[in-house]
């Protein structure tokens, strides 16, 4: 059973309602250690002096912020022990607005919001949240950082994000190359085009269509060498054409999109991608066919030629 991360209450006005918060999203990712092939032993990172190379105790150790090329102002821990936020366990609630007046770039990480000990007021605002179509806009302190967080209700459940300040957020004219688009003039022709094609590939937006390939391909590969099997690291994958004649491009993949429609009307491109080649696997390979299920056969595994040590 999962443990919450923050226990506290949503607080506004003079209503109080007792919370717990649990991550909303289980990162997954493949990590490796670093090691000495020779006795197989980890790599320890230890802390030396960029200038002697020699170990500095911690004792030594201070916090400094570098104003330029090797100047630095020293800040002692206790002169920041002022501005550390008070842990108030409270969400406090500062406005209610729109979910469309939110750009997406500023929400950050998801959080579920479950009641805790009296379930009535938590029911009570994620009714009223819903049915007035409103997002909460608050500020509450978690391991001594200070958050902004967007509060919001779905299915008769609250979920919340945190969110990265206004400063935080890249600007266009901070150095992206953005400069003379708007100048750039475009046919009639080329626009109806272009539409057509994002009208071929519209759909129903279905997160379980998208996988993390490369992470379930790795793991394959390190469960197989683990079991000491043979195994060939797939062909790398051809690279893009370069795109010559835009027209022409786009009138391909209008027609291609169609297509891929026309013999999968319930799905898109991506998924005949992802049912040719097991398809192909399955004939040729009989026994791991029946060994492996539904998901892992969208996944092209290696080849077994080489022998793991």
């Amino acid at each position: 059973m999962p443990r919450p991360v923050w226990n506290g209450t949503i607080s506004f006005g003079l209503v109080a309602i007792p919370i717990k918060l649990y991550h909303g999203v289980s990162k997954k990712s493949v990590s490796f250690n670093q090691l000495d092939e020779r006795t197989m032993s980890r790599i320890r990172l230890k802390k030396v002096s960029a200038e002697t190379g020699e170990d500095v105790p911690d004792e030594h150790i201070i916090k400094g912020y570098e104003l330029s090329k090797g100047r630095y102002v020293v800040v002692d821990p206790d002169e920041l022990e002022p501005f550390i936020p008070s842990a108030t366990k409270s969400i406090d609630l500062e406005e209610f607005v729109d979910l469309d007046e939110i750009d997406p770039v500023y929400f950050d990480t998801p959080y579920i919001v479950a009641p805790d000990k009296t379930p009535k007021p938590y029911v009570l605002l994620a009714r009223a949240m819903e049915e007035a179509g409103k997002v909460a806009i608050g500020r509450f302190v978690m391991r001594n950082k200070q958050y902004v967080a967007a509060l919001r209700a779905q299915d008769g459940k609250l979920l919340m994000s945190t969110m990265v300040f206004a400063d935080e957020v890249g600007k266009v004219e901070s150095g992206v190359e953005l400069e003379g688009i708007d100048e750039i003039d475009l046919s009639a022709k080329e626009v109806k085009m272009a539409e057509a094609l994002v009208e071929s590939l519209s759909a129903a937006f279905e997160p379980d269509k998208y996988r993390d390939e490369y992470r379930e391909q790795v793991l394959d590969l390190i469960e197989r060498k683990a079991a000491g099997e043979e195994f060939e690291l797939p062909a790398p994958a051809a690279a893009a054409p370069k795109v010559v004649d835009l027209m022409a491009a786009l009138e391909a993949s209008v027609k291609a999109a169609k297509d891929a429609r026309k013999r999968h009307p319930a799905g898109g491109p991506h998924e005949e991608a992802a049912t040719k080649t097991p398809a192909k696997k399955a004939s040729s390979k009989s026994s791991s066919a029946s060994s492996s299920d539904d998901d892992t056969a969208a996944i092209a595994k290696p080849k077994r030629v080489r022998k793991s040590a």
